[in-house]
C-alpha cells in the first residue's frame, strides 16, 4: 500500500492536510512544536533500551500495546521538535491494526513537506521513529496474534 492521500488512514490525511497548508517552512516548524505540547506525558519507567528509538541523535523512545486489537503508541523525545515528529506518527497511527501500520510506507512525509523542511539528521529520524512504530506494531500482533 503506498502512501498517497487517497490511501492513507483518516487521522494520518488529515495531519498532512493541515501540514499542506502551512506553506512557510517557519510554520510546519510551529505545527510540529504543537502536536510536541499535545503529547501525553510519558513514564519515565518507560525510558528504557528496549523502548528506544535507534540511529536517532535525539533522546526517541517509544511505546505500543494492543486495545481491542488496535496499536496504542506513546513516545517521547528530548528534542522539541523530534517529539512534534514522534506527537504526528502517535495521532496519526494510534487506533489501528497491526496489519494497517505494517503495509504503510513513509513517503507521506513528502506530502507533508516537511522533508523539505527538516535536517538530514531529523528526517533520517523521522524514518527511525516510523520503522520503530512498524516493528513494535508487529510484535503487537505476534503477543497477541487474533
Amino acid at each position: 500500500m503506498s502512501s498517497t492521500m487517497d490511501s492513507l488512514p483518516p487521522a494520518l490525511a488529515k495531519i498532512v492536510q493541515r501540514f499542506q497548508r502551512a506553506t512557510d517552512p517557519k510554520r510546519r516548524y510551529e505545527q510540529l512544536i504543537w502536536y510536541a505540547q499535545k503529547l501525553n506525558d510519558f513514564p519515565e519507567t518507560s525510558k528504557v533500551p528496549e523502548n528506544k528509538v535507534p540511529g536517532c541523535v535525539s533522546q526517541v523512545y517509544i511505546t505500543a500495546g494492543l486495545e481491542d486489537g488496535k496499536v496504542l503508541y506513546q513516545g517521547d523525545s528530548d528534542s522539541q521538535l523530534t517529539k512534534g515528529l514522534v506527537a504526528l506518527l502517535v495521532e496519526g497511527l494510534n487506533g489501528l491494526t497491526p496489519g494497517e501500520i505494517v503495509q504503510l510506507t513513509p513517503d507521506f512525509i513528502q506530502e507533508t513537506g516537511l522533508n523539505v523542511s527538516l535536517t538530514p539528521s531529523r528526517a533520517n529520524g523521522f524514518y527511525n521513529i516510523f520503522k520503530t512504530m512498524q516493528k513494535k506494531a508487529l510484535e503487537c500482533k505476534l503477543d497477541f496474534p487474533s
